[in-house]
């Protein structure tokens, strides 16, 4: 099943003195969370307005409807931030990490079960799947191209690759 609320970012540090906060997202990139005119907080149960957000090296500095001192920044210190997914549309044939993590990987040709994806590797080039199979204690890295894998159900939980070479 779909989360509504994803993760997204967490604050990490406070900056300056007017109730700043620094995050660090966890999303492709920080650009994309600084989008958002709207955020969640314990799980999508509250509602963070965004007054403003840059992006300062890796990370964003974000200022947060009322949160307007260091001591009011201080108590969400450690906060994770959530986004909505319906605040995004995404184009064909991407998805959310989040909604791939725990899919069952099997054959294209052959159906047999490889294992659960179980982390996604962003390389660069392409990111990389790590699937891993419980059953016979093996881990399996797959690239995420047109090649390989074949189709993605999150519907049904199910991912069909074609392996480059024999696993």
């Amino acid at each position: 099943m779909k989360k509504q609320f994803l993760e997204i970012g967490k604050i990490v540090n406070v900056h300056g003195l007017k109730g700043e906060v620094k995050v660090y997202p966890w999303c492709d990139s920080p650009e994309f969370l600084c989008e958002f005119e709207t955020l969640y907080t314990h799980q999508g149960k509250n509602i963070i307005t965004v007054e403003k957000s840059r992006v300062q090296k890796n990370m964003v500095i974000m200022k947060i409807n009322g949160i307007d001192t260091i001591e009011q920044a201080q108590t969400i210190k450690n906060m994770v931030i959530y986004m909505n997914r319906d605040d995004v549309e995404l184009t064909e044939g991407s998805y959310f990490i989040q909604d791939l993590i725990g899919l069952e990987v099997y054959d294209a040709d052959t159906n047999a079960f490889y294992g659960t994806l179980i982390d996604v590797l962003e390389t660069g080039a392409n990111d990389v799947y790590t699937i891993q199979n419980e059953e016979l204690h093996k881990e399996y890295l797959i690239p995420a191209i047109p090649d390989v894998v074949i189709s993605i159900d999150i519907e049904n939980n199910k991912m069909t690759i074609k392996p480059l070479e024999e696993f």
